[in-house]
């Protein structure tokens, strides 16, 4: 072989040898370029807890039961929530007054009619027992003259407005406030137990209503 032709040959040699060298990659390479797996996807941990609840999901408030002295099943005791140990009564003369003693009609039942509504029926004796006879129901009464608004003894009737009162909780104490269009149940030092609008002012005046079992079995 002469020179010339040997270092041919030799230049292909070496020309092949680096074409190897810098040419594509290889397969081992391409394994180690390639992602390995990160274990469970995060999508499949999530979903196979238990559901959350949120802020934002509502919760429906718990129904609030009649009290059971308005049932209209109950008769009461009224005692004014500041008023020491005076009670409530419908007086002789069928006007309602605090007493300090066993006078008038001092036993209530509370009727329900409407919504907060009620007919409130007096008694005198307790229990229903001798001597209660029918029940005489609260009712508005405006004397006139610049007096104030009172509640007086009339016979019962639903259908009257001036006998419809409202009974609400008191937001203050464990008490009711007691009303008739608009009008609050409230104790004044000049006239006693009266009825006045208030517009904006709130209520002054709360009652207790005190259980002294089962109303007189009587309409």
């Amino acid at each position: 072989m002469s020179m010339r032709n040997w270092f041919a040959g030799a230049g292909l040699v070496a020309l092949a040898v680096g074409t190897a060298g810098c040419g594509g990659t290889s397969a081992t390479d391409e394994v180690s370029a390639s992602p390995t797996a990160t274990g469970t996807p995060i999508t499949d941990v999530t979903s196979t807890g238990a559901p959350t609840s949120t802020a934002s999901e509502s919760v429906s408030p718990a129904p609030t039961a009649t009290p059971a002295v308005l049932s209209g099943t109950r008769q009461i005791t009224i005692t004014r929530v500041d008023g020491f140990e005076a009670g409530l009564s419908l007086t002789d003369d069928d006007r309602l007054a605090e007493v300090d003693d066993d006078s008038g009609r001092q036993l209530f039942v509370p009727t329900p009619l409407t919504g907060q509504n009620f007919l409130i029926k007096s008694y005198r004796g307790a229990g229903g027992g001798p001597g209660t006879g029918e029940p005489v129901c609260w009712q508005l009464l405006n004397p006139g003259g610049g007096r104030p608004l009172v509640v007086e003894g009339a016979a019962c009737r639903e259908d009257e407005p001036r006998q419809q009162f409202t009974i609400a909780a008191a937001d203050a104490d464990e008490g009711f406030l007691i009303s008739t269009n608009s009008a609050y149940l409230r104790n004044s030092q000049n006239s006693g137990l009266i009825l006045e609008e208030l517009g904006d002012a709130p209520p002054t005046s709360s009652f207790r209503f005190n259980d002294n079992g089962p109303a007189p079995d009587r309409k």
